[in-house]
C-alpha cells in the first residue's frame, strides 16, 4: 500500500500507537507521520504509507492550525494538563480583553523555548527522558512564526483558543508563557490539530472506519489524499514511457518546462507518481525521489 492517509488522532494515543494500529489495519511496515501529537492532543495526523515515506521530507515545514483551551491560575511540568502542579494554585482575576491585550504579544516570529517535557534532544537524548528522572532540562530556544492566536471566550478562569504556528512551535510553550504574562500561571488544558499544511480534519478518517477495512488495499488506498493534490507547490507532469524509464533508472529525461520552477511531481497517468524530480536546464530533468 502507498500513499498518504489523514487519520483524526483519538485523545489519550500515542502518535505511535496510531501508527502501530495503521500497520494492522494496512498490512504494511513502512509507515511514518508528519508532525507528533501529544497523547492528550486529537485531531489531524498524516501518515505517509509505503513508498511514500520518503517524501517526509517535502513536509518538515508546513505550518500547523489548532483549537483548544488554557486554564489559567497555575503552571504544571508539562505545561499541559497531564503534568504535575507546578507552584501555588490563585484564583486569577481576568477579563476577556485582559486576556487578549495579552495574546496578542504572541503573534509573529519569536523565539520559544520548547517543554521540558518534549522530544527535543539534549546532547542526543530525548528531553524528556531527561526530566522524568529529575535531571536538569536545557533546551536552547527555537525561532518560530506564529501567524493566528485568537482568544475566541473566556469563562471563570478558561480560555477558548485557535492558533496557527510554524513548524517546530509547541501550543503547551504558548500557554506557559501567557500564564507567566499574566502573572497567575496556566497550562494547556485542551488541544485539537484542525489542520497540518494543507490536509484539514474535513479529509481525516477515524482509526474505527478504516478498521472494517483491514487488509483491502484498494479500500484503503481510496481513503487517502489523491496523489496530485500532495505537495501543491510541486507542479504535476505526465511523463511518456521513454523519460518514466529513464527517471526509474536514476537517470536524465526531458519534461514540459515550468518556468521558475525547480522541483516537480511526475506521473504516469492520473494516480501514479513515478518522481521527484530537480530540472537541470530547460526542459531537462534528474529524479532527486524515485517511488516507483
Amino acid at each position: 500500500m502507498n500513499g498518504l492517509l489523514v487519520i483524526d488522532k483519538p485523545g489519550g494515543m500515542t502518535s505511535h500507537d496510531v501508527v502501530a494500529r495503521l500497520r494492522k489495519i494496512a498490512g504494511e511496515r513502512s509507515i511514518g507521520h508528519l508532525g507528533t501529537l501529544d497523547p492528550m492532543a486529537t485531531g489531524v495526523l498524516p501518515l505517509l504509507i509505503g513508498r511514500y515515506t520518503r517524501l517526509a521530507q517535502y513536509f518538515s515545514s508546513a505550518e500547523k492550525s489548532y483549537s483548544g483551551t488554557i486554564r489559567f491560575g497555575f503552571a504544571t511540568d508539562t505545561y499541559d494538563a497531564e503534568g504535575k502542579p507546578a507552584g501555588a494554585c490563585v484564583k486569577p482575576q481576568l477579563t476577556l480583553d485582559g486576556v487578549r491585550e495579552a495574546a496578542a504579544h504572541f503573534h509573529g516570529e519569536m523565539d520559544q523555548v520548547p517543554p521540558p517535557f518534549s522530544a527535543k534532544k539534549v546532547q542526543g537524548t530525548p528531553a524528556y527522558k531527561l526530566a522524568r528522572s529529575g535531571k536538569p532540562v536545557k533546551l536552547k530556544p527555537a525561532r518560530i512564526d506564529i501567524s493566528v492566536f485568537e482568544i475566541d471566550a473566556f469563562d471563570d478562569d478558561e480560555a477558548r483558543f485557535h492558533m496557527s504556528v510554524s513548524a517546530g512551535g509547541y501550543v503547551r510553550s504558548v500557554a506557559h508563557e501567557l500564564g507567566q504574562a499574566l502573572g497567575c500561571g496556566a497550562h494547556l488544558r485542551s488541544l485539537r490539530r484542525t489542520a497540518a499544511g494543507a490536509f484539514s480534519l474535513t479529509e481525516a478518517h477515524t482509526l474505527e472506519e478504516l478498521e472494517p477495512m483491514s487488509g483491502n488495499v484498494e479500500a484503503l488506498e481510496a481513503q487517502c489524499i489523491h496523489p496530485r493534490r500532495l505537495l501543491p507547490e510541486l507542479p504535476p507532469v505526465t511523463a511518456d514511457e521513454i523519460a518514466l524509464g529513464r527517471l526509474r533508472n536514476g537517470g536524465q529525461a526531458n519534461l514540459a518546462e515550468f518556468s521558475q520552477v525547480d522541483l516537480v511531481k511526475v506521473f504516469s497517468g492520473q494516480r501514479d507518481l513515478v518522481a521527484i524530480a530537480r530540472r537541470l536546464a530547460g526542459t531537462l530533468f534528474q529524479p532527486v525521489i524515485v517511488l516507483g
